[in-house]
């Protein structure tokens, strides 16, 4: 039974009350007697403009712990700014102050609601939520995350967890009272204060992204995983699934690609204006495990914070990486900028110089997938500019290398970024030529006889993907070409078809995702300052530093990959029959001859790194995978075997270590007898150096 002293100590708490807010209208007056727009004290208290707006205007009431955090500052605020001594009538109303978003939400509330009634759709903050809601704050923010925009004050993306709680990029959480998709989408256009500036002045800002979680997806009536062998087949939910049928209700539409691990739903444009939202289902596995290293395991702030810093540094995902890799082009490079007639005055839209522009456009057919619609009933061969793969013959090895302890693999960082600098690519349709002279300085894809090309047998042919000598006329792009003259033969094209109009179209890409890739580098203590003892230490455990960051990295060395790869993409289902056109063809970046040109350069600056190397030192590689090379070494550091100059510097134009894309790093090493073991069963060591089976993933 209940002393009296704790039955006193009831009722005084009953007396006390609930802390107690001013009037709404007053709380406006102290705003803004104190200088304070709606979004600075949203952030303050991080919230939205919209919850402070519906505080002021009596639509809904603060809860713990921002109430105590509100109530003190409104005190603090009467202290300095008391209400005049004579009663002047009821409160006018708070002066309207522009925000950066508006919808529904945002209107007048009704008059025959009570004043301080709250709205059934806002939730109590995530701190009411217990403990375990609050423990999953990140304890440290992403490193180099950009100033607040004033546009989108709580940055491009949340994470929402199944309580409601939405985690953003730099510790912010807001609440978020949606119920259904369909509000969802409404809360996130209107209230959330999320999205990113454009990353061209004539492109378009970012939609804002919404990653679910497991809970989260089932709080909204999604399935917490696609199940089912139509759902798994398809990777999206059935047409007929209650909240597709529910989005469609509230006039949302989805894009092609229906309601899958990746969603986008929008309404059309108007004035300008527009109106989408990406949906992100971690349990559907958004985040591939491969490009998003345990990303899809964290708890929803630290997958608010890897999402976060990847946005900040390459672009708010919309997809796979590849997907992103190839929206990051776009985004650089917009096709269409606003031009003015001089003659009326009157804007509008116009060709990008430099860009892809707005309009598919076929390839050449040599440079065409054999299922392509201009492939059929090409009898002319295809061009086959693919990275390499290529061992050694076993017999060329020597016994003095025989005799070596062990097996080093080298990788170079995003080889295929360091190939899209400066790469000058074809902007026009192709035009058929024949018996052209060769010029190097003209892109396209050239018919040409190399088979009378004999090099040295302990390195790959640089004309090949497979490293073997050719067999007679192919076709080549112009950077394997330009290698065959650098190499001092001649190059007689039989027949070519080349592009008038040029252009450096990745050069905004590759420079990016370089500055993101040695930021995100630097974030796990791998700087450009450190010696080449210090960087293999470094690289180590790079990854241990800081998981979130190392997820990141993954992240944009897989954008690097699948990006170039979607310029080729190759049609899917097993419904498909060659000759038809499958919908990446509709794309202006399905562009099968640009990556064509960055995997050609790519292989050559991998031979003449090879070939520098043999020069120096007599040293040739075992096996060549892509951006792999293994070599025989004294000891189990490239350090014992890397050609350097009397002075202790790297030798120019040989491999070097490094953190810029184009230079090294350890892939793995071994013993050498087990590279010579898999050579002699035809096996390639560089695709098994770093154990297990290496995924070439030459972005197809």
């Amino acid at each position: 039974m209940a002393t009296q002293e704790e039955l006193f100590d009831a009722v005084d708490a009953l007396l006390e009350g609930e802390p107690q807010l001013p009037p709404p209208a007053e709380r406006a007056r102290l705003r803004e007697a104190a200088g304070v727009t709606q979004a600075r004290l949203a952030a303050a208290l991080k919230s939205t403009p919209q919850t402070v707006k519906n505080w002021e205007n009596g639509r809904s009431e603060p809860r713990p712990p921002r109430l105590q955090a509100y109530l003190r500052l409104l005190d603090g605020w009467a202290e300095r700014y008391p209400a005049p001594a004579t009663d002047p009538g009821p409160a006018p109303a708070p002066a309207a102050v522009p925000e950066a978003f508006t919808g529904p939400a945002e209107q007048p509330a009704e008059s025959a609601r009570p004043a301080a009634a709250p709205d059934p759709l806002v939730k109590a903050p995530v701190e009411a939520a217990g403990p375990s809601a609050a423990s999953r704050r990140p304890a440290r923010k992403a490193s180099a995350l950009p100033a607040v925009d004033p546009q989108f004050p709580h940055g491009p993306l949340v994470v929402l967890d199944g309580d409601g709680s939405a985690y953003g990029v730099d510790g912010t959480v807001l609440d978020c009272p949606a119920t259904t998709v369909a509000q969802l989408v409404e809360w996130t256009l209107a209230e959330s204060g999320i999205g990113a500036p454009r990353l061209n002045r004539n492109g378009k800002d970012s939609d804002p992204l919404v990653v679910l979680t497991a809970e989260a997806a089932v709080r909204f009536g999604l399935p917490e995983r696609l199940e089912g062998h139509e759902q798994r087949r398809s990777l999206r939910l059935a047409d007929d699934h209650p909240v597709v049928k529910q989005v469609a209700r509230a006039k949302w539409k989805l894009t092609q690609r229906g309601f899958g691990p990746w969603a986008r739903i929008y309404r059309p444009a108007q004035t300008g204006q527009r109106q989408c939202v990406q949906l992100a289902v971690l349990s559907w596995d958004a985040l591939d495990a491969r490009s998003w290293p345990g990303v899809a395991e964290m708890e929803p702030a630290e997958v608010a914070r890897v999402l976060g810093t990847y946005a900040a540094r390459v672009i708010t995902p919309c997809g796979s990486t590849a997907t992103s890799g190839l929206e990051l082009m776009t985004a650089l490079r917009p096709p269409t900028r606003a031009l003015k007639n001089e003659n009326t005055g009157e804007w509008a839209s116009a060709y990008n110089p430099g860009s892809l522009g707005s309009e598919p456009m076929d390839p050449a057919p040599p440079e065409a997938p054999t299922e392509h619609p201009a492939a059929q009933g090409w009898t002319g061969g295809f061009l086959d500019e693919e990275a390499f793969q290529w061992v050694r013959d076993p017999q060329l090895l020597t016994d003095e290398e025989c005799l070596l302890p062990y097996a080093v693999g080298l990788d170079l960082n995003t080889a295929f970024l360091a190939a899209s600098a400066r790469l000058v690519v074809g902007l026009s349709a192709p035009d058929h030529f024949h018996r052209p002279a060769f010029n190097k300085k003209i892109p396209g894809s050239w018919l040409v006889d190399l088979s009378h090309i004999e090099l040295d047998p302990r390195l790959p042919s640089p004309f090949t993907p497979s490293g073997q000598r050719p067999e007679g006329p192919a076709w080549y792009q112009t950077h394997t070409l330009a290698y065959a003259q650098e190499l001092g033969y001649e190059v007689q094209p039989v027949e070519a078809f080349l592009r008038r109009e040029t252009g450096a179209y990745l050069d905004p890409w590759h420079d990016r995702l370089k500055t993101a890739y040695a930021d995100t580098l630097a974030d796990l203590g791998v700087t450009p300052d450190l010696d080449d003892r210090q960087f293999l230490a470094a690289m180590e455990h790079h990854k241990q530093v800081d998981p979130a960051m190392a997820a990141v990295l993954a992240a944009i060395k897989a954008t690097v990959k699948g990006g170039i790869g979607k310029l080729r993409e190759r049609p899917q289902g097993r419904h498909y029959r060659d000759g038809e056109r499958w919908p990446a063809l509709e794309r202006p970046t399905w562009r099968p001859d640009i990556r064509a040109a960055v995997i050609s350069k790519a292989r050559v600056n991998m031979h003449r790194k090879m070939a520098n190397t043999a020069r120096a030192t007599g040293q040739y590689p075992l096996g060549v995978l892509s951006d792999c090379v293994v070599y025989a070494s004294t000891g189990p550091s490239p350090l014992d075997f890397l050609p350097y100059t009397t002075s202790g510097k790297p030798l120019p134009g040989a491999f070097r270590l490094g953190t810029t894309p184009g230079l090294a790093k350890v892939e793995g090493v071994q013993e050498m007898a087990w590279a010579v073991d898999l050579m002699e069963k035809g096996l390639n060591p560089a695709r098994h150096i770093k154990g297990g089976d290496a995924v070439t993933d030459e972005g197809e």
